[in-house]
């Protein structure tokens, strides 16, 4: 009540100052001193002022009304008494069982409790199985996350086999690293853009059949094999690099490829290049080792369907040797062997053949094919053989068993395999190849089958591979300095990509060899290393390559949302339906706008020291891709795409 309120009243009510008292928490006193005053006073004076009291008592919560209502019906409730105890004894069979079932503490409540119990139990050991256990590392997971150790758990992986012996398979598929997957999908199509003769389940649509007449002139059929990069030349050596490579990769990770449906792919890939290289090989002392004029060829931008030029051929003999370019092909083959034996094994023993007959050739009359054949020397020149003839060896003890091709590399190594000092993998140097490749004898040989002598010779290879190896790891004492900034093993400025790859195929390689041997460390200068630590090297250099690195761009070409779009490649920079010839078709090369056709797969030649890219098909050094690189690509890939695998030896006797 207010002043407002007040002045309804008559004015003889006069409004004074209000009290207010607190009684309390819900009720409250306002007492109203008012005075009253009336003429009809005796004296004049005023009246003694009067009391007014309202009582107001505030509402009581929701919450406090429901609490009195409580307490109120608890009042009122009678309290009912526990019923007594069950005597046992006066309880009838029935009785008896239904309390062992349901009873206070029966069959029921156990299992409830049981049943909590468990799986609070599979929770928490899970927790510490998946999560726990690789935090402080263990044991090594069979996982393909790069989060975990990327290594296999043994013991589970055994009781998997052991359990589901058919479906092991299909246990392994259901942890392919998919991105890794999606790539090798990926860069298996190069080899079909870069296919030369009649194209059969032809892949892509840009492509059609060409260079059909390769060979004829001596009667040979040299459609086949594969144009090396963006040009329309047949170079025999790195040809048969690639299919070396690419013979290992589905030796060691065939069984990957097939998880992907990418075996099937490879395998046509190898043939394509095996076929070239059987019909190349006419005679035991006569390679072809090119087709066509590279300074001629040179002077045309064309599509290799609409090439009308002169394609001359380039061999090896007796006169003019070829040790590199025919060991080299002895590889390919002695290793292409051993893949088609249980496919082909009529085809296998061909190429077994002729491996053994280039050896022979090529061991015979040694000469390097860059002295024989001066003009190969502005493209793939070769600085040497005893690396190529070592290599043949080495895949030839594989492919046959024959303990005599073990001795030849035993006793020329203290001649040819430089020990202890190390070089990059690469076309043109094997050196680092053959050295891993014969530390897989080394691991896995017998006893009985090596020579005291041979097996000194072995450790020679393989601490002379570790020595390689130990300088990729990032944090070894040894460790290389020829990396970019941000950790991309860099070594030439023409194609960098080769050796980043290759080095990484290898490490990968030797990561598995020391795992199916139980081989826990490797000894660098003072330093344990676990196989998983190369292992992450190769990881981070294939993360790099497929866009993890500075520019945030892809270096394989149709994988992810940003890669070059002008790689030196002719075939993809002109149009399809375009009229042009030999001379006019530079427009092309020069022009600013992307490829009109994708040359999906290509791994381009890679970024400069300082981790940048110029996309420009005129920047050969880093824009031109290449077949051996693919294969080489290829390889990491299948390695990487899943767990690493216990390694099962691929001689079969």
């Amino acid at each position: 009540m207010n002043t407002t309120m007040l002045s309804i009243y008559p004015k003889h009510f006069t409004p004074l100052p209000i009290q207010l008292f607190s009684k309390s928490q819900h009720r409250h006193v306002i007492r109203f001193p008012i005075k009253c005053s009336s003429s009809s006073s005796d004296n004049g004076n005023e009246s003694q002022p009067n009391t007014v009291e309202i009582r107001i008592r505030r509402r009581p919560s929701k919450r406090q009304r429901q609490k009195e209502e409580e307490m109120i019906n608890a009042g009122k409730q009678a309290v009912k008494p526990k019923p007594p105890p069950k005597d046992w004894e006066s309880m009838n069979l029935t009785e008896k069982a239904i309390e062992l079932y349901v009873g206070e503490k029966g069959l029921l409540f156990w299992l409830n409790k049981f049943a909590y119990a468990s799986i609070f139990i599979i929770i928490g050991g899970w927790i510490l199985f998946r999560f726990v256990g690789p935090a402080f590392d263990l044991y090594q997971l069979d996982t393909p996350t790069p989060l975990a150790p990327e290594s296999m758990f043994k013991v589970l992986i055994s009781f998997r086999k052991y359990f589901h012996p058919s479906n092991s398979s299909e246990a392994d598929s259901r942890q392919v690293v998919e991105k890794y997957a999606n790539a090798l999908s990926i860069a298996m199509q190069f080899f079909d853009v870069q296919k030369s003769g009649k194209l059969v389940n032809n892949k892509i649509a840009w492509r059609g059949d060409s260079a059909m007449g390769d060979g004829s002139e001596v009667n040979l059929d040299l459609s086949r094999g594969m144009y090396d990069a963006g040009d329309h030349v047949k170079f025999g050596f790195p040809m048969a690099f690639t299919a070396t490579v690419l013979s290992w990769a589905i030796l060691e990770y065939g069984n990957h490829m097939n998880m992907v449906n990418e075996l099937d792919n490879a395998h046509e890939s190898l043939k394509w290049i095996t076929d070239f290289l059987t019909n190349a090989h006419p005679s035991e002392n006569v390679l072809y080792i090119q087709v066509g004029d590279p300074k001629l060829d040179h002077t045309c931008w064309e599509r290799p369907e609409a090439m009308t030029g002169k394609r001359p051929l380039t061999q090896v003999n007796a006169s003019y040797p070829g040790t590199d370019v025919a060991a080299e092909s002895a590889a390919a083959m002695a290793a292409a062997s051993l893949v088609f034996k249980s496919i082909d094994s009529a085809y296998s023993g061909t190429l077994l053949e002729h491996a053994k007959q280039l050896f022979k050739f090529a061991d015979s009359y040694r000469g390097s094919y860059s002295i024989s054949i001066p003009g190969v020397q502005d493209f793939y020149n070769s600085t040497g053989f005893v690396d190529e003839l070592l290599w043949a060896a080495a895949w030839l003890y594989h492919a046959t068993g024959d303990k005599s091709y073990l001795t030849y590399v035993s006793t020329n190594g203290n001649t040819f395999a430089n020990w202890g000092n190390p070089s990059w993998f690469s076309w043109e140097n094997k050196l680092a190849g053959v050295q891993v490749l014969l530390s897989r004898v080394n691991f896995f040989g017998s006893n009985e089958d090596i020579s005291t002598e041979g097996s000194l010779s072995l450790q020679s290879y393989r601490q002379t591979a570790e020595t390689f190896l130990c300088g990729l790891l990032p944090e070894s004492p040894t460790a290389t300095s020829q990396r970019t900034a941000d950790g991309l093993v860099w070594v030439n400025q023409w194609n960098p990509f080769q050796y980043s790859v290759a080095s990484s195929f290898l490490a990968v390689v030797y990561s598995d060899y020391m795992l199916s041997s139980q081989t826990s460390n490797l000894y660098c200068s003072g330093k344990l290393y676990e196989p998983t630590e190369l292992r992450n090297f190769a990881v981070s250099q294939l993360d790099y390559i497929l866009g993890n690195n500075p520019i945030k761009m892809s270096y394989l070409v149709g994988y992810g949302s940003r890669y070059p779009q002008q790689v030196h490649h002719r075939g993809a920079s002109i149009p399809v339906n375009a009229n042009s010839n030999c001379s006019d078709g530079f427009k092309w090369l020069h022009t600013r706008h992307s490829n009109p056709n994708v040359a999906v797969g290509a791994l381009v030649g890679g970024p400069s020291l300082s981790d940048t890219y110029m996309d420009s098909r005129n920047n050969i050094s880093q824009s031109e891709p290449t077949t051996y690189n693919s294969a080489l690509i290829v390889g990491l890939i299948s390695g990487l795409i899943t767990s690493s695998s216990q390694v099962e030896s691929f001689v079969k006797n």
